[in-house]
């Protein structure tokens, strides 16, 4: 979810300052004293579900689970305040990125967004990581930026892949993206993997774009030509994220990311005034909740006959079994946007590719813990790249073995013909 106005104003900033102040005073001693604890259990810690097929062979390597997850003090003590604080005072890290629009086969178009400078500091078989942020969201987003700058503190390279009319990317045809939709997710890594052909191909997606990511995945199969792959606060079952999302107070959340889909299309609006059909163009230019623009936009444009045919049939939990790369997945305990209960567990439990981590809090795209909270990058961050680096490391260990192996034959047989 993009930052959108949620229609009142949050507390100041110097408030937060406070609270994080006051909390760093105690943050060292009590993290010395755990971390002796436990230095001798190599299993996560019991604050932490962890679960999945391939549990027992990433575990290992994500030694920050060991530890215990400690919500930031009064900020993470409730989901809906984490949730506004993360997208109104998270910190967004300044980048220089170089925009690239793509064509796709439909005449559409989506903006990769290439931290500029990169093509002439880093080697052509650079792992690449995509960047697929949630509904409405793009480069901008503060989650986004953190993960890429971390990633290209390690060496990886890093593009962002904004959608169709989000993060600025132009709209050219009389169709959005949508949940349904892979045909743009294929055509961005065909194109990166192209161009980039020496490269290891990933990808994090959040929010929505976890739920695309992981269609793709499941789409794609043993074809895929990714080498793995995160999802972060992935609604999953997209039925029951709409049945919460009506409830209490995610109303809020709902009429701003209502604002902005309908803001969007506004832009665009010409491009669809001849449209015929079961479009409901006054209702999605003026919706009040996703589920109306949906019903008036999206799901004529992807031919659903109903809103609730196009959730069940887009949503991400029915794909998790056909999963053939490593694939983790994070998801906070007390998601308002992402519901607990619609994570496909016992699927990702058959599944020897897949891991599970759910947090006890984090709200949505929140997780205000760990050692940079409250301002800086989310808790998951450091498990991401920890994750994301064995892979690369395994997959660089393959090669070079392959490649000395290869290169002992070339060997025998230039002696051979020496003989």
């Amino acid at each position: 979810m993009a930052r959108a106005s949620l229609g009142y104003s949050p507390p100041p900033l110097s408030y937060f300052r406070h609270v994080s102040h006051l909390h760093n005073c105690t943050r060292l001693a009590a993290t010395s004293a755990f971390h002796d604890s436990s230095a001798a259990d190599p299993m996560a810690h019991p604050s932490l579900e962890t679960l999945g097929g391939a549990r027992d062979l990433f575990l290992p390597v994500l030694s920050s689970l060991t530890r215990p997850y400690n919500p930031f003090p009064v900020i993470g003590s409730n989901r809906h305040v984490e949730t506004i604080f993360a997208s109104f005072y998270r910190s967004t890290p300044d980048v220089r990125l170089r925009r690239e629009c793509l064509r796709t086969t439909d005449d559409g178009a989506v903006s990769l967004d290439w931290v500029s400078g990169d093509d002439r500091l880093l080697p052509p078989d650079s792992p690449l990581l995509i960047l697929l942020p949630g509904l409405t969201g793009g480069s901008d987003d503060s989650y986004v930026r953190h993960m890429l700058v971390r990633a290209r503190s390690k060496g990886w390279r890093v593009v962002v892949f904004n959608s169709r009319g989000c993060g600025g990317s132009p709209v050219t045809t009389p169709q959005f993206y949508s949940a349904s939709f892979l045909g743009d997710m294929r055509e961005v890594v065909a194109h990166v993997g192209n161009r980039y052909p020496k490269a290891n191909l990933y990808v994090v997606g959040w929010s929505l774009g976890a739920n695309i990511l992981i269609r793709y995945l499941g789409q794609e199969s043993h074809a895929c030509r990714l080498s793995g792959a995160v999802s972060l606060c992935n609604p999953f079952n997209l039925v029951i994220a709409d049945e919460d999302f009506r409830k209490g107070f995610n109303i809020v959340y709902d009429k701003a990311l209502a604002s902005a889909l309908s803001k969007i299309f506004k832009k665009h609006a010409l491009l669809f005034e001849d449209m015929g059909g079961d479009f409901n163009i006054p209702l999605a230019a003026n919706a009040k909740s996703v589920r109306e623009f949906d019903d008036g936009l999206t799901r004529v444009s992807f031919g659903f006959k109903s809103v609730d045919d196009y959730y069940s049939n887009s949503s991400s939990s029915n794909s998790i079994k056909d999963v053939c790369i490593p694939l983790l997945c994070i998801q906070a305990g007390n998601d308002p946007i992402a519901p607990n209960r619609g994570i496909p567990r016992e699927d990702i439990k058959d599944n020897p590719n897949c891991m599970l981590i759910v947090t006890p809090k984090g709200g949505h795209l929140g997780w205000v813990a760990g050692p940079e909270a409250p301002f800086g990058a989310p808790w998951t961050d450091p498990v991401v790249m920890d994750f994301l680096q064995h892979l690369e490391r395994g997959k660089s260990g393959a090669l070079s073995s392959s490649n000395s192996e290869s290169e002992q034959r070339h060997l025998e047989g230039l002696h051979q013909l020496e003989l």
